[in-house]
């Protein structure tokens, strides 16, 4: 009987050393789409005033781990039953990450102060603009949800030979993991000003190397959020465009003579300036149907 007992134990050590092995692997595989991961999500968490920074993070980081809950066994139902339908969801959420990208470059080509920030900080009350806050998290939340399904269809597609509770161990760690890092990086981020001015209280007038230091984060964090607007942006796209690249082997045969990474950001480029063409233009017919219905 206790030689059983222990057998059992000897079993879920093995299952657990092999599942530490792969994980380590599966995360290797994954360490682009994790960088990519990070320059969005702080792109995302950027823009909000400073008293709100953390619990916007906050409300993220929970929207991240349920996203991932509601994933993980929709992805493993789907890999056992149905795996063909896996491809057409990644290249759905492909389409709304390249648009959200040309979206972005539209606004930067384009801009409007009504989508201002600051403006919009000024012009609404303060219930209008929890509001606001509320809707720029539900993007931030369905971007994540995006992002996630492409760290936890390769993570699987690493392990997919694997055992089951072998896949389920390595892919659970690696989508817990992944939010845990990437929104505690974001944190940090956003959150170098206020380190910054703490260095400088504590440093005083005799703790020049401190104070420096301080300034030098206070200072930095504008050209920090400018630089991971950008990044972002572009890793939206590049992703957006490698989904489609790794899926559809014509793309990938029309466009193997260039670098991997400028490809992707040209399909993510081509494809989101298409969704947002439709998006505009359907946008466009609502008041001339709304118009016309009055007449």
């Amino acid at each position: 009987m206790s030689a059983g007992f222990f057998a059992v134990f000897d079993d879920i050590a093995t299952i657990l050393d092999d599942a530490a092995a792969i994980t380590k692997v599966a995360a290797k595989k994954t360490a682009g789409i994790l960088g990519d991961d990070l320059a969005v999500n702080a792109q995302k968490a950027s823009d909000f005033a400073a008293s709100r920074e953390l619990p916007v993070l906050w409300a993220i980081t929970k929207g991240s781990f349920l996203n991932k809950l509601i994933i993980l066994p929709v992805i493993f139902l789907l890999s056992a039953f149905a795996s063909w339908i896996i491809t057409p969801i990644l290249m759905l959420g492909g389409i709304y990450l390249a648009f959200e990208g040309a979206e972005k470059i539209y606004e930067y080509l384009f801009p409007d102060e009504e989508r201002n920030i600051l403006h919009v900080r000024e012009k609404l009350s303060k219930e209008e603009f929890l509001i606001h806050e509320k809707k720029k998290v539900k993007s931030a939340i369905v971007t994540d949800f995006i992002l996630s399904i492409e760290i936890i269809v390769i993570t699987l597609s690493t392990v997919i030979q694997e055992t089951l509770p072998i896949q389920i161990i390595a892919v659970s760690v690696v989508a817990t993991l992944a939010t845990i890092g990437v929104y505690g990086i974001v944190a940090l981020i956003v959150r170098m000003d206020d380190m910054g001015y703490k260095l400088i209280k504590i440093a005083g007038n005799d703790k020049v190397f401190m104070r420096r230091f301080g300034e030098i984060l206070v200072h930095s964090l504008p050209k920090v959020i400018r630089f991971l607007s950008v990044v972002g942006t572009l890793a939206m796209l590049m992703v957006a465009g490698g989904i489609f690249m790794h899926n559809i082997e014509q793309i990938d045969e029309v466009l193997h003579f260039m670098p991997s990474l400028i490809a992707q950001l040209c399909v993510g480029v081509v494809v989101g300036m298409s969704a947002f063409g439709v998006e505009k233009s359907f946008m466009l017919l609502i008041p001339q149907k709304e118009s016309s219905s009055r007449h």
